[in-house]
Order: structure tokens, then C-alpha cells, then sequence
């Protein structure tokens, strides 16, 4: 009988020292949330030599939906000028809803600004060229993102303004 209540004891505090969850994070869903095009100088445009000057704007915002869930938007507007003229504009907000469990706190902000973000980014660059395509001019193919080197570089201003006040 005695050896019975020690596998009972056992079990109990094998059980009290269960180790929490592994932490999560997953996609539950993509989507397009805004894009817009515009082309002021089209179709004179057309007629001149291809060689744009590109001016490229990324941001990144979340929302907390629910206890674990976030929409994150990552929004890339992008300028091409050809001799100082608008050729075109192009915006798009790529969403993505996240759930995300046992990270906290700044883990979780780094979580937010760098791993989401960088499984949106690839979303994002499909519909930017999309657009450019449709609009009809060559895609512009844009080069990767490190959102960890963006995101610490936020930090680094944060601080920065933080010992400035």
C-alpha cells in the first residue's frame, strides 16, 4: 500500500512542475488590407527612358485583436520620378492576423516588429510589383528588408530620445 501512495506522490509533483508551453506564433490569416495606384503622367510617361528615381517608405503597425491575437499591417509606399515627375505611386497595407502565446513584454514588441513583419514582407513586394505591372510599368523587384536591423535601430533612436528628455 505504501508504494502505491508513492507513485501517487510522484505523479502529483511530476505533474506540479509540468513546464509551461513552449511559445507560439502562427499566421492564422493573410490579407490585403488597402492598395492604391496612381500614374499623373500617363501616358506621356511611357515615351521616355525607363530609369526612375524610387523613393521607398515601410512601416509597420499592430493591434492587439484579443488576449492572443494581433493584426499587424506592414505598409510600403513607393515614389518613382523620371526627371523630377511623378511616374507613379504606389501604396499597399499588407495584413496579417497572428496568434501568439507565452511570449511577453519586450520579447514580445521584438516578436511584433521583426517576425511578422517579415513573414508579411514577401506579400507585400508580390502586390507592389503586381500593381507596377498592371500599371504598366516594369516590376520593381524590391530588394529584401532585415526588419531585426530596422528594429533595433528604432530601439537605439528610442533611447536616444529618451536621454534627450
Amino acid at each position: 500500500m505504501q508504494r502505491a501512495q508513492s507513485k501517487h506522490a510522484i505523479g502529483e509533483i511530476l505533474n506540479d512542475q509540468t513546464p509551461p508551453a513552449p511559445p507560439q506564433v502562427r499566421l492564422e490569416r493573410i490579407y490585403l488590407k488597402d492598395a492604391s495606384w496612381e500614374s499623373p503622367k500617363s501616358p506621356q510617361v511611357f515615351s521616355e527612358d525607363w530609369g526612375p528615381d524610387v523613393q521607398a517608405d515601410i512601416n509597420t503597425k499592430s493591434n492587439r485583436v484579443d488576449e492572443t491575437h494581433f493584426e499587424i499591417v506592414l505598409t510600403v509606399g513607393l515614389t518613382a520620378k523620371l526627371k523630377g515627375k511623378t511616374a507613379f505611386i504606389v501604396e499597399v497595407q499588407q495584413a496579417g492576423l497572428f496568434k501568439i502565446e507565452g511570449v511577453e513584454d519586450e520579447v514580445l514588441r521584438q516578436v511584433l516588429g521583426t517576425v511578422c513583419p517579415t513573414t508579411l514582407y514577401p506579400y507585400v513586394r508580390e502586390a507592389v510589383d503586381n500593381l507596377t505591372l498592371k500599371g504598366g510599368f516594369p516590376a520593381l523587384q524590391l530588394a529584401p528588408v532585415n526588419f531585426d536591423a530596422l528594429y533595433a535601430e528604432a530601439l537605439r533612436q528610442q533611447q536616444a530620445q529618451e536621454t534627450i528628455h
